[in-house]
């Protein structure tokens, strides 16, 4: 990211605008159900979107498929979802797909831009053979398979998914499974599936631990920066309809903490530092 990113990202109208074709798509387009991602815990539904003679599917999470947690309130797991968005688009990264909170044929949820997959996915997270880590990869977990072959869990040494660690710290994901990274067709990273994220209390599970106590590339340092003014300013009341002033006050004091110690985070001993499953 260039500083002339960073101006665009610190002057940019925010994502709630809306001026943005895609999100008045997502906000307005009549919303067709395909089907459902049975493998999902909350019911999360592929859908296409229409309006204007453009089309686009999407991801539809209604409110009322929300299982109850005994750490997050009940019905608030979709703002949240919106809340990674626009935490997302003021870094300038965009590593969330466009994502709103809207009404359906299932009553009120979160509407998220579907990503298609290349022909050939490019492996980035995933279990390899303990004894052939690939080179520029980092092991996170030691696993065995049903016959006590060892294997590891392990990310790509990747700026991209770098930058998505980063986000996940500051917006403290609990849920950062590796099939929950996705990769473009053109080649971008894409984080989904973010209900679970912003408690107030420290929750952090990811299997992206590889840069673990590293210390944060410098255009990570620029945009958390760029990132705590917004959260002071205008990301801040756009947050307010999806988080509570504690949850937004504890963005600022991860950002804060993040840019003081210049370096990613260590696994706290307190809680389990990946998810199960992890992938």
């Amino acid at each position: 990211m260039t500083s002339s990113d960073l101006r665009r990202s610190r002057d940019r109208e925010w994502p709630r605008q809306d001026d943005d074709p895609l999100l008045r798509l997502l906000r307005e387009g009549a919303l067709d159900l395909e089907g459902r991602l049975v493998d999902a815990s909350n019911t999360t539904l592929r859908a296409v979107l229409t309006l204007d003679g453009r089309t686009a599917r999407c991801v539809y999470k209604p409110v009322r498929g929300e299982r109850p947690l005994w750490d997050f309130p009940d019905g608030n797991l979709a703002g949240r979802e919106v809340a990674a968005y626009l935490v997302s688009a003021a870094t300038g990264w965009d590593l969330v797909p466009p994502t709103v909170l809207r009404d359906g044929p299932l009553g009120p949820g979160s509407c998220q831009l579907w990503i298609d997959g290349p022909d050939e996915p490019e492996p980035l997270v995933g279990f390899v053979p303990a004894d052939a880590l690939p080179a520029q990869w980092f092991a996170v977990a030691a696993a065995r398979d049903d016959e006590g072959i060892p294997y590891a869990l392990a990310h790509a040494d990747d700026s991209r998914l770098a930058r998505l660690a980063v986000l996940d710290v500051v917006i403290n994901n609990a849920d950062r499974k590796g099939g929950h990274v996705l990769v473009g067709p053109d080649g971008r990273i894409h984080g989904v599936d973010h209900g679970v994220s912003f408690h107030v209390e420290e929750k952090l599970r990811t299997v992206l631990w590889g840069w673990a106590g590293r210390e944060l590339p410098a255009e990570v340092a620029e945009v958390l920066a760029v990132l705590a003014g917004a959260v002071a300013g205008d990301l801040g009341r756009d947050l307010a309809e999806y988080l509570t002033v504690g949850e937004i006050a504890e963005v600022a004091a991860r950002i804060g903490r993040l840019r003081a110690a210049g370096r990613f985070p260590l696994p706290s001993p307190e809680w389990p530092a990946i998810p199960w499953p992890p992938m």
